[in-house]
Order: structure tokens, then C-alpha cells, then sequence
């Protein structure tokens, strides 16, 4: 008998993530939805549990110390994690900063991605098992430029660009998580899934409107989830890591993403406002219990 995957998708209340997590059910994986609005997230799970089986699990990812709770409660429900899908993001339009003084795309989009991968480590692959990562990710991210000393903070925030950086972020670090999880039989790859029309990076008044309107010639959301569930399930993908894919195509990263000496630099951050150490890092359960 076929094992049933055990699947976690974050951000997956609406957008690309709901798509997802609909298509992995019909596919038979028992989908775990990690959303932070709980109404929203009871009513994606009563949509979706009537194409397969699939559970809420209440996660907010907008700060270290609030994705460390969200970690505990997805390790909780789900002790082996055959796929981590990380669709979580926002694009916001002015400056925002956590009570941590970190600012929220950064957080969201970058940070939470970094820290789940260490908090989850342990739920992934292992003793012959495997597992995939897929990062959902942006062709936008070669507008992205890295400041250490200020995009952290936000003080280079600029309404288009620091959501590209924050993409770019990902993809520094892409090839040292496939490095450090390769020996675990765990996979990691992005996806650009195309210009989807999703409710991210709405905005409000005029802009707003005119954005809603050329959405609508924009892909639907189930069209950008395929890509990404292939990379999730498709077999001929085993073994695949590091990749950054187009679509469907494997695409070689651009160079401001394959800088690797700013990568090592922006790990060792990613650390430190995370709060990780290195006996953390193999030690997943009490690390996601440190800061609740």
C-alpha cells in the first residue's frame, strides 16, 4: 500500500497556497494548512477537507518568537513531514516593523522560511525517508539589493523593491540549505510559479483598482500552484536540489543571487535574529520552544 504523504503548506488560507493545498489533497497527501488569520483558516479547511484530507494548524509568521510557536504546533500535529512548502508572503506597501524592530516582509518572507527549515529539520527525511522543500519564489528577485546593516530594519524599505529583496534573500540561501540537508535525503528547490493574481501586493484607492483590473488578465491561482506541486511531487524530480525553477524550467540564478560570501554573511544574521545557535540547530524541539 502507497504511504500517504504528510504535506505543510504555509499562507495556504487563499492565493497560490490554497491552490496548492487543494491539488496535494486531490493527490491523496494529508495536507496541514498553516495560516495566521483563524477564521480564514477554518474556512479554507472546511473548503478544502471535501477533496482529501486536510487540517488546520494556527501559525503566525510575522516574528521569530511567533514562528517558533507555530513550528511547536506543526510538529504537534504533524511529526513526519514528507513536504514543507513555504507560500507565506506579503508585499506591503508602507514601512512596517514587529515589536522585535524587524521588518515585516523581511520577517515573513525571509526569516520565517529560514527558521521553519531549522525547527522542522527534524520532522524531515532521515534514516532512508525523503523529503522536498519547495521555496515559492519571484522572478522579481533580480531587482532585489541586500543591505545588512538596513534591510533587516526596513531602512532601505521601498514599496516595490524590498519585496524583491526579500525573494533575493531565499535564494542566497538555496544552495547551503540543499548542502546542509542533502545527507538527510532532503530536497530543496524554488519556484517562480508566474504572475499570479492573488490578492498580494493589493492596494488601496486608485492604484488599487487599476491593479485589480490588469490582475484580471494575470494567471489564476490554480495555474501557478502546478509548478509548485511538481516540484513537490513529481518523480522524475527526485534526488533535484539547489534548483531555482521558471515555471517548469530550470533556470541558472541570476549572478546577484550566487554571491556566496554575501550568503554566508546573511546566514549568520538570519542566526542571530532568529536566535539560533548551532546546538539548536540539532536540537529542533527545544529551539522551537525558546522565546514562546
Amino acid at each position: 500500500m502507497k504511504k500517504q504523504l504528510s504535506a505543510v503548506v504555509t499562507g495556504a488560507n487563499r492565493g497560490i497556497g490554497f491552490a496548492v493545498a487543494r491539488e496535494l489533497a486531490e493527490r491523496g497527501s494529508r495536507v496541514f494548512l498553516v495560516a495566521r488569520n483563524g477564521e480564514a483558516g477554518l474556512r479554507a479547511e472546511r473548503e478544502l477537507s471535501g477533496f482529501g484530507d486536510v487540517r488546520l494548524v494556527p501559525g503566525d509568521l510575522s516574528t521569530p518568537r511567533t514562528t517558533r510557536m507555530a513550528a511547536r504546533s506543526v510538529l504537534d500535529a504533524c511529526p513526519r513531514i514528507d513536504v514543507l512548502v513555504h507560500n507565506a508572503g506579503v508585499w506591503p506597501s508602507r514601512l512596517e516593523r514587529g515589536d522585535d524592530g524587524i521588518e515585516r516582509a523581511f520577517a515573513v518572507n525571509h526569516l520565517a522560511p529560514f527558521l521553519l527549515n531549522h525547527l522542522l529539520e527534524r520532522a524531515l527525511g532521515g534514516e532512508g525517508a525523503t523529503a522536498r522543500i519547495v521555496q515559492v519564489s519571484a522572478g522579481l528577485y533580480v531587482k532585489g539589493r541586500v543591505d545588512l546593516e538596513g534591510t533587516a530594519r526596513g531602512d532601505d524599505f521601498h514599496a516595490i523593491r524590498t519585496y524583491a529583496t526579500t525573494k533575493l534573500c531565499n535564494l542566497l540561501l538555496l544552495e547551503r540549505f540543499a548542502e546542509r540537508f542533502e545527507p538527510r535525503g532532503v530536497t530543496v528547490n524554488a519556484v517562480h510559479p508566474g504572475v499570479i493574481r492573488t490578492g498580494l501586493g493589493d492596494r488601496s484607492g486608485l492604484l488599487g483598482v487599476l491593479l485589480r483590473g490588469v490582475k484580471q488578465l494575470w494567471k489564476t491561482p490554480e495555474q501557478g500552484a502546478r509548478p509548485v506541486v511538481r516540484l513537490a511531487l513529481d518523480p522524475t524530480l527526485a534526488g533535484v536540489t539547489g534548483r531555482y525553477f521558471d515555471l517548469d524550467k530550470e533556470t541558472p540564478l541570476a549572478g546577484v543571487a550566487r554571491d556566496r560570501a554575501l550568503a554566508a554573511r546573511l546566514w549568520a544574521q538570519a542566526e542571530a535574529l532568529c536566535g539560533l545557535t548551532p546546538k539548536a540547530h540539532h536540537a529542533a524541539g527545544d529551539a522551537s520552544k525558546a522565546g514562546e
